[in-house]
């Protein structure tokens, strides 16, 4: 079945089978927002001589490590090969004055303060009137109604996006992956399921890491003054199981008595994870902190970075931790062992065993040799291969090589 063949078809043909019926698709209007360089809308098709128009389309600029690699990947395509721009379907401006300290367009579709449809509408009215060259489609709501709506929109190009082992089946990748013509993931271990599981051809998929700033994020010069600092900087969401590492924490703190345990994020379940440090026997020793678009200086003061996820695709905040000269605790899942590689730059637990992340915790915090070993490990790992720069010529390179297919004739 050809999706994209016949616009009005897989109008009436997918609307309605998505719960958005016809309501969203008004008259083009003007978008509600918008911020940085004004672009000309003029979008014929383009030679190679000329920008491609990139539209990087994002749930919210909330914190959050999709949101951050986007920012980072706009501000460094080449400009003289694309034109980048932030498109958001609802309000969340938590990253604006980063994306505005880097110069980039920010188009806020609407101000909403969930995805509904009055966000997808907006969303189609700004692919009729201001349809980019190619929609990049980033976490999973975007990657829902962004390959829906683009396809009907008549989008040249779609580059969907699956950056985490548990979003294929919330991205409906079993139906929508036609929809893209090419599907980027940032580990090999994401790849693998959509191949294995979800039958996306090989061919269809690549694989591009995560990046990170090394010069911004850089080991501490001296060792920090105070208790030893576990830390934790992941969004408050249940995949990131934070009820484990709390859990681990309680077993580990007699062992470590002077050992502090600090969450940084927000998010869903933020609540949730106050009730369980108030229930702790330890709380006193465990702090919370809400997101920061800077987030250096807690890796600064922390001594290992812990994270439990249950489902990962590659975590910048892994990335950013080791490039802190951190080692680092956490569990086997998705891309992480792609960086962390046990014994060397860190320890890895299986997911869901709070005794076996415990474990792992003590080590580094009881040896403080392997810990420098392992964080001095890290820092080389992240310099070496994952930069911010190498991850952006490898987006274009996968850009490039999508727009020269759609030209062939």
């Amino acid at each position: 079945m050809k999706l994209h063949a016949s616009p009005s078809g897989a109008r009436t043909f997918l609307l309605p089978w998505f719960g958005l019926g016809t309501h969203p698709v008004g008259s083009p209007k003007t978008l509600t927002v918008q911020r940085g360089p004004v672009v000309n809308p003029t979008f014929a098709r383009k030679e190679q001589a000329e920008p491609l128009r990139v539209a990087l389309l994002l749930q919210d600029l909330c914190f959050g490590g999709t949101q951050r690699h986007a920012l980072e990947l706009a501000a460094r395509l080449s400009p003289q090969r694309f034109r980048a721009e932030l498109w958001t379907l609802m309000a969340g401006e938590d990253f604006l004055p980063l994306a505005e300290r880097y110069g980039l367009t920010v188009r806020r579709l609407c101000d909403a303060g969930a995805v509904g449809p009055r966000s997808l509408a907006a969303l189609w009215r700004a692919l009729r009137t201001h349809r980019p060259d190619m929609l990049v489609p980033l976490t999973v709501v975007p990657n829902i109604w962004g390959r829906v709506l683009g396809r009907l929109a008549g989008v040249p190009a779609v580059v969907g996006n699956c950056r985490g082992a548990a979003d294929p089946p919330k991205q409906h990748e079993w139906v929508l992956w036609p929809l893209a013509d090419h599907v980027l993931c940032n580990a090999g271990a994401v790849k693998t399921l959509l191949n294995r599981t979800y039958r996306v051809p090989a061919g269809r998929i690549a694989v591009i890491r995560n990046g990170v700033d090394t010069e911004a994020f850089t080991p501490a010069a001296s060792p920090p003054d105070g208790p030893p600092v576990i830390l934790c900087l992941a969004r408050m969401d249940p995949v990131k199981d934070h009820a484990t590492l709390l859990a681990a924490f309680d077993l580990l703190a007699p062992e470590r008595p002077e050992a502090q345990l600090w969450l940084v994020g927000d998010g869903p379940v933020r609540e949730e994870v106050v009730r369980r440090i108030q229930a702790s026997p330890f709380r006193e020793r465990i702090r919370l902190f809400p997101g920061d678009a800077d987030v250096r200086r807690y890796y600064a003061r922390a001594t290992i970075f812990a994270l439990s996820s249950r489902h990962e695709g590659l975590p910048n905040v892994v990335l950013e931790a080791m490039a802190s000269g951190l080692a680092v605790a956490a569990t086997d899942v998705g891309g992480v062992p792609e960086v962390v590689r046990d014994g060397i730059t860190g320890r890895l637990a299986p997911p869901g065993r709070p005794e076996a992340l415990a474990r792992a915790m003590g080590e580094l915090l009881g040896d403080p040799l392997l810990r420098r070993r392992m964080g001095q490990a890290a820092r080389d790992v992240a310099v070496a291969e994952f930069s911010l720069e190498a991850m952006a010529r490898r987006h274009e390179e996968a850009f490039a090589a999508v727009w020269e297919k759609k030209r062939r004739p």
